[in-house]
């Protein structure tokens, strides 16, 4: 199948700076595309070029299989984006913003207004400038206009930013809907991979201009490192027994033993037996897996509770 979005050893570098380095991925019809990294790992720059918005330094981008620039034009006319901050006019209500659009967008149907949002649930808000939008709502005004003309690729920089809760699951499922359902190749930029992976179907790493790790979403879970957790009361003698078993283990930041042996972790009931024996009898044993958020901070080399 011919991919629909396709860059080839794309790189983008300002006054020394690399921004974006030998950037390789394809997004095929129905996919969704989850590319993530923390603010200024080259995410914006990425679109940017896809959209044709900036000129790489080396490399192209295809987008249904016609490279990006200028002669090619009308591969813009089935691309739908939103990048950074959606902009709108500010004293024009939601409707006469999209209405503007569609002009621009030369759609003659004045009917795919009112279509594109009910979709994404703006009717109650249809009426109201888009300078007293809250931030979630002025996020889906901008996810409206970037399908107002039916895309079969859409493109979107940090879209759930400013949504609460309800509202990320409902375009969670919106975004899934158009994919799974109407064929469209989505391709969705964040900083948040735990929400992405809930979205996407691959996943791409991008930390410093380079791509990291590209996987399957559903592969994900089999790359998060799992440990057994042991409370115990004297902790210094029972990490010296579990040091005597060949279980390497130590003390974490809330005073509980850890060991990442696969042996341990596989088998947690015989480590709590053979503690038990030896006189420390637990008072906790938990297989815990990491997190996604600290499975990316592990993969790029961070420390941190948070995402930038």
């Amino acid at each position: 199948m011919k991919s629909l979005i396709e860059t080839d050893r794309l790189s983008k570098r300002y006054n020394g700076f690399q921004a974006v380095e030998d950037l390789s991925l394809s997004v095929n019809k129905g996919e969704i595309y989850g590319f993530i990294g923390l603010n200024g790992s080259g995410k914006t720059t990425t679109i940017r070029m896809l959209l044709g918005m900036i000129k790489p330094t080396s490399g192209t981008c295809f987008i249904y299989g016609k490279k990006v620039n200028l002669r090619n034009y009308a591969i813009w006319e089935k691309v739908g984006y939103m990048v950074e901050t959606p902009y709108a006019y500010p004293e024009l209500t939601v409707k006469e913003n999209l209405h503007a659009f569609r002009r621009l967008r030369l759609i003659s149907n004045p009917d795919v207004v009112d279509q594109v949002i009910d979709r994404l649930n703006l009717t109650p808000y249809a009426d109201k400038k888009a300078k007293n939008l809250s931030l979630g709502n002025a996020q889906r005004l901008g996810i409206a206009k970037a399908l107002l003309h039916k895309p079969g690729i859409l493109i979107l920089d940090e879209p759930v930013n400013g949504l609460d809760p309800a509202g990320i699951v409902e375009i969670r499922e919106f975004l899934q809907e158009l994919a799974f359902n109407e064929g469209i190749a989505i391709f969705i930029s964040s900083h948040l991979l735990t929400e992405i992976a809930r979205i996407a179907t691959k996943v791409g790493i991008i930390h410093q201009g380079r791509l990291v790790q590209e996987v399957e979403a559903a592969q994900l879970h089999l790359l998060l490192n799992q440990r057994l957790v042991l409370g115990v009361r004297e902790k210094t003698q029972a990490l010296e027994v579990m040091a005597s078993a060949g279980f390497v283990s130590s003390l974490n930041k809330d005073g509980f033993i850890e060991t990442y042996d696969v042996n341990a972790i596989k088998r947690p009931d015989d480590v709590a037996r053979f503690l038990v024996h030896q006189g420390h009898s637990p008072t906790k044993l938990a297989v815990e897996e990491e997190d996604l958020e600290t499975y990316f901070l592990r993969l790029i080399g961070q420390k941190g509770d948070k995402l930038l």
